[in-house]
């Protein structure tokens, strides 16, 4: 009998071929990219023997270099070498604020920032894109062959709108994206393999641009993601910039220029370097005006200087904790990840916290990148002995706005990925055809202060009375924690859809700050509710009162009855306009009671009209 050979579409008829996979840490300040060779994960390098890829990309009048090269020419000409632009991804030229800081030519547009090079106009996804394009044929051309996919990595705070914007610049550099992984989470896949550990662990990560924090439970090839906090602008570069405030401190310079501005910035980051494993560090160099910096920078005042941003680290550490209700004390262990967790002071101040020393037996620059790349190895359908499941978590609620402003929330934050939720909703005014849906992140009760994502309409509802429709609203996040909204109206079927994919994103701290919020004003958000919520019901009652003496005011009440209904209706009105809850709803209730009268009237002048013209054997009880 012979045999067919059967292979899935796009997927090799070959059983035994091993699918070229990688994994890509897009880095603020250095890239990398891993594989799985012979069941090991390991980094690839370049034909210098180079693993870490320097985030920086220099724009030529014909061409572009990437890299070490480009690196070189940052000092020479700044306004053309693009540095950890993976701050800016997903972000607006109003979200940046020290943008007075860079040297760059911003283009004012709406929309994702752009930058004036001498190539051209250029956004942060096509500058990632030179990276991933580097790094892409580095792999293809270590591994011998086109790739079938990439995991590509980004900050556990990452929004929408910088995910999003991540997978553009990855499929703009040609690769397939298999999957957006958390970075703590691929930090977490790479220990929990390498070293069979098992229990909760803290994932601390602090790069070149971005700081996370994850509290993860380990078991058996499972990866729970219990919490995620963290500040999607904070890293060493905020360290680099505070010894750069020093020295012009120190050497009572004029403003400088862009050039020396870049000169400076790179000497504060090689003293930053020095001083992980010396005491002391000289900086020396030649402004291009002839000043002379020439100065001494020792491992006490740096500490100093930077104390503000190590405890900066600390806060979002205590709340992940908190939502994920986990004590220090049932920690089995902490994981350093990113270059910037080698620095004394951060070591020293997360051993002190945690009351015990850090993990730092896998090389924090490159863990990130061999945990995508186990991840990208299974997800390419390799055969892979240890069973992986991933359980990561969205870092912030999702919801809807309703009457009054208030926000719905459908998908708590922490909520295990991918994740579907619905949630029926319904009409405010009689005969409403249409329904404006507006879709938000964040933790506060009222949607001026929480991140508007995205808005869509539901047109062609059938015509019925408030309250009759019933519109159910579907969330859907994907395993990128990349986010689709669907509404259909249950009776007749219509239906509406949104990817949400906003232009750009939070601002510096906003992602940090929409959780600080929801704490600090927990008690006013809930009044605030409390508020708007009987405001909406005072106005529907007022709206159903005026359209009942519309129809029956005349023929049913006389002109003094109506006037204290009205009254009582102005007092309501008033009442609407104030900020007491209670006054609104003390309002409602003397309405209520003084529409009593009326309200019997007009049953019984409705069952006398059904009444009409029928017999008492005609009636059907």
């Amino acid at each position: 009998m012979a045999l067919l050979q059967i292979s899935e579409p796009g997927k090799s008829a070959v059983p035994h071929q091993h699918r070229l996979a990688v994994g890509i840490d897009l880095g603020t300040t250095n890239s990398l990219v891993a594989t799985v060779r012979s069941g090991m994960s390991v980094v690839l390098h370049d034909e210098e023997g180079h693993a870490l890829l320097p985030s920086v990309v220099h724009y030529l009048a014909s061409g572009v270099d990437v890299g070490h090269a480009a690196q070189a020419q940052q000092s020479r000409d700044p306004q053309n070498t693009i540095v950890s632009v993976k701050r800016f991804m997903g972000r607006g030229v109003h979200d940046i604020a020290d943008i007075g800081h860079y040297p760059y030519r911003f283009v004012d547009a709406p929309g994702m920032l752009q930058l004036s090079t001498v190539a051209g106009i250029k956004n942060p996804v096509e500058i990632s894109a030179e990276i991933l394009k580097t790094l892409k044929a580095r792999a293809e051309k270590s591994l011998g062959g086109e790739l079938t996919g990439a995991v590509i990595t980004v900050p556990a705070y990452f929004d929408d709108a910088q995910r999003q914007a991540t997978k553009d610049a990855a499929q703009l550099a040609g690769l397939n994206v298999l999957r957006l992984l958390n970075e703590p989470t691929a930090a977490a896949v790479a220990y929990g393999l390498d070293n069979a550990s098992e229990g909760v662990f803290v994932i601390y990560d602090l790069g070149g641009g971005t700081f996370d924090v994850s509290i993860l439970r380990l078991s058996k090839g499972v990866f729970e993601v219990l919490a995620t906090n963290g500040d999607s602008a904070l890293g060493g570069d905020d360290f680099d910039r505070r010894i750069f405030c020093w020295m012009l401190e120190k050497a009572q310079v004029p403003p400088v220029g862009p050039e020396d501005t870049r000169l400076l910035l790179t000497k504060a980051r090689e003293a930053k370097e020095q001083l992980t494993d010396h005491a002391e560090t000289r900086i020396t160099c030649v402004l291009s005006t002839g000043e002379v910096i020439d100065q001494t920078l020792d491992s006490a005042t740096f500490n100093e200087l930077t104390q503000h941003l190590v405890n900066k680290t600390l806060t979002p550490t205590r709340k992940a904790l908190r939502d994920a209700g986990i004590s220090i004390e049932d920690v089995q262990g902490v994981v350093m990840v990113g270059g910037s967790t080698r620095m004394p002071q951060i070591q020293h101040a997360v051993a002190e916290f945690f009351k015990r020393e850090p993990l730092t037996n896998l090389d924090p620059d490159k863990v990130v990148a061999l945990g995508a790349a186990i991840q990208a190895n299974v997800l390419a359908g390799n055969k892979n002995e240890n069973e992986l499941l991933l359980l990561d978590v969205i870092p912030l609620s999702l919801g809807l706005e309703t009457m009054g402003g208030l926000t719905e929330k459908v998908i708590p934050r922490n909520s295990t990925i991918p994740v579907a939720r619905a949630q029926d909703f319904t009409t405010f005014k009689d005969g409403q055809t249409a329904m404006s849906i507006h879709v938000v992140q964040g933790e506060r009760e009222l949607v001026s202060d929480c991140r508007s994502l995205a808005r869509f309409e539901l047109r062609g509802i059938p015509p019925m009375a408030a309250g009759a429709a019933r519109i159910r609203v579907a969330f859907q996040v994907d395993a990128d924690g990349l986010l689709s909204v669907s509404a259909r109206e249950q009776t007749c079927g219509v239906e509406a859809h949104v990817v949400v994919k906003p232009s750009y994103g939070l601002s510096d701290d906003a992602i940090a700050n929409m959780l600080q919020s929801s704490f600090s004003h927990a008690e006013e958000d809930k009044l605030a509710r409390a508020l708007r919520e009987a405001q909406v019901e005072a106005e529907r009652l007022l709206e159903a009162i005026r359209a009942a003496l519309e129809q029956d005011g005349d023929a049913l009440l006389e002109a003094t009855e109506r006037a204290e209904l009205e009254s009582h209706m102005q007092a309501l009105h008033n009442a609407i306009s104030g900020t007491d809850p209670q006054a609104i709803t003390a309002s409602m209730e003397a309405l209520n009671h003084a529409s009593e009268t009326f309200a019997g009237r007009r049953m019984d002048a409705s069952i006398k009209q059904a009444l009409t013209g029928h017999k008492l054997d005609e009636i059907k009880v």
